[in-house]
C-alpha cells in the first residue's frame, strides 16, 4: 500500500537551508497499522504529510496504492488521495456552517456518491453520534467532534487513513474510546492506517512502529538503526 525510499525534505529559512526529514524509507502493506512517534520537531507530521500527498519531498520517491506521488503534479496528487486517502487532522478541520450529518455528507457528494445521506447517517451511528446529527461543531465536545471526523474519514472507504495526534486534544477516556473506534472500522474495512500520535497505548496497538529523530528514522519495528534508514 505505501512505499518509502530515501525520502528527504529541505526548506529555505531566513538562516538557510534546514534540513526536516532525512533518507526516509519503509513500506507498509495493506491493512496494516503504523505508528510513527518522536518527540516534537522530529519530523513527523511534516513525514505524515509527504505520505499523504498534502507535500512533496525534496529527494526521494513514494508510492501509495502502486501510484508515484513523486510523479504527480498537484491535481493528480489530488484525485490519488480523492480515490483512496482518508485523513483526520488533531483540530479536526469540521467545516463550523454544517451540521455533523453535513460534515460527513459533503466529501461524499462532492464525489457523486448517490445515497450520501445514508451513507453519512450510518457512520455517524457507527461511532455512536445518531442523537448528534444536526448538532453544529460549536455544539459538540472535542470527542464527538473528534469522532465526526472519524465518521467522515471512513464514510468515503479510504484504502489508507492518515490521522495527525487523534488523540492529541482529548482527555484520557474520550482518547480511549477514539482509539477503538479506529480500530474497530480498520479490522471490518481492512483500511491500511497511518497515525503520528505521542499516546504510547496508540502505538503499541499498531502492528508496526517507526520512531522518528531529528528527522531521520531511528527505530523500525523495536529495530535501532545507526545508519537512521530502515526498510523492510
Amino acid at each position: 500500500m505505501l512505499s518509502v525510499t530515501n525520502v528527504g525534505k529541505r526548506v529555505e529559512t531566513s538562516a538557510g537551508e534546514l534540513e526536516i526529514l532525512k533518507s526516509v524509507s519503509f513500506s507498509l502493506a495493506a491493512g496494516a497499522s503504523l505508528a510513527i512517534t518522536g518527540a516534537s520537531g522530529s519530523g513527523k507530521s511534516t513525514l505524515l504529510g509527504i505520505l499523504a500527498g498534502l507535500d512533496v519531498p525534496s529527494c526521494g520517491e513514494v508510492e501509495l496504492a502502486g501510484q508515484s506521488l513523486t510523479q504527480l503534479d498537484e491535481e493528480g496528487r489530488a484525485a490519488l488521495r480523492a480515490g483512496h486517502v482518508g485523513f483526520v487532522f488533531q483540530s479536526f478541520q469540521l467545516l463550523p456552517g454544517l451540521t455533523a450529518l453535513e460534515n460527513v455528507m459533503l466529501p461524499l457528494e462532492l464525489h457523486g456518491v448517490s445515497d450520501a445521506r445514508a451513507k453519512a447517517e450510518t457512520f455517524l451511528q457507527r461511532v455512536g453520534l445518531q442523537q448528534r446529527l444536526q448538532h453544529y461543531p460549536q455544539q459538540l465536545s472535542g470527542g464527538e467532534q473528534q469522532r465526526v471526523a472519524i465518521a467522515r474519514a471512513f464514510a468515503s472507504e479510504p484504502d489508507i487513513l492518515f490521522a495527525d495526534e487523534p488523540t492529541g486534544n482529548l482527555d484520557s477516556t474520550t482518547g480511549a474510546h477514539i482509539i477503538d473506534l479506529l480500530f474497530d472500522l480498520n479490522r471490518e474495512q481492512g483500511t491500511t492506517l497511518v497515525l503520528v500520535t505521542h499516546e504510547q497505548r496508540l502505538a503499541d496497538l499498531c502492528q508496526q512502529h517507526l520512531v522518528m529523530e531529528g528527522g531521520e528514522v531511528v527505530g523500525f519495528n523495536g529495530q535501532v538503526s545507526d545508519a537512521g534508514v530502515l526498510t523492510t
